[in-house]
């Protein structure tokens, strides 16, 4: 987040820049890795991901962190303020688009784990658009090589920050075929009590602290 247009960081980083004695440190990173716009090699570099790390927030400041995959260029770089991104049918949560329903913000991670042992962190606001408004706007998006799967709806991000994250703690990770375990549980069942599997329902609860209500996908789908 940025506290105007002409500087990067927000007030809590600051603060604690202060009390742990980084300012001088991160003024400098600010200043020579911190963009406001993907620079060439930035945009090269999202081309050939085939993974991302995403976080949202909503209206009451309640995180999400998840992960979207896909072939070389499934986060396409629209030019250098902007990209965007396919939603595809899965659990029916929507746990990410309902954050950006009610908070627009959010944050992207890439990570070249193979290859360079590199971290690209994009920072933006997001616009949910249908597969065929993001279409008609950009005919030449990517169409996803499963067959029969189709977006059912597109995150258009316009970019505020952009900056790297360092090689220092990335491990070495091979990519290997996938392969079909026997005895794994379904992926619904997976991570219940092997004991007693219990309905999703048990032990939900809602949010507190009198969150607004969405607003509805309406008013972040525009053209």
């Amino acid at each position: 987040m940025t506290t105007s247009d002409q500087e990067f960081g927000s007030y809590g980083e600051r603060l604690a820049q202060k009390q742990f004695g980084t300012a001088e440190r991160a003024a400098d990173f600010y200043d020579r890795q911190m963009h406001d716009v993907l620079t060439p090699p930035m945009r090269e570099f999202i081309g050939n991901q085939t993974m991302v790390f995403l976080s949202t927030a909503d209206a009451g400041g309640a995180c999400d962190a998840t992960f979207r995959g896909g072939p070389p260029g499934f986060v396409t770089v629209l030019d250098d303020r902007t990209l965007t991104y396919p939603e595809y049918r899965g659990n029916g949560v929507l746990a990410g688009v309902g954050n950006l329903v009610e908070n627009p913000h959010l944050g992207l991670l890439f990570v070249d784990f193979t290859r360079h042992h590199i971290g690209l962190h994009v920072n933006g606001a997001a616009a949910l658009r249908t597969d065929e408004e993001q279409r008609a706007a950009h005919p030449d998006l990517p169409r996803d090589a499963a067959p029969g799967r189709q977006a059912q709806l597109w995150v258009h991000v316009t970019v505020h920050e952009a900056y790297v994250h360092c090689s220092k703690y990335i491990p070495h990770l091979e990519p290997r075929p996938r392969t079909t375990e026997t005895g794994r549980p379904k992926d619904a069942e997976y991570f219940l009590r092997r004991e007693s599997a219990h309905p999703a329902s048990a032990g939900a609860t809602t949010r507190a602290g009198g969150v607004p209500q969405p607003r509805g996908l309406r008013r972040l789908w525009r053209r």
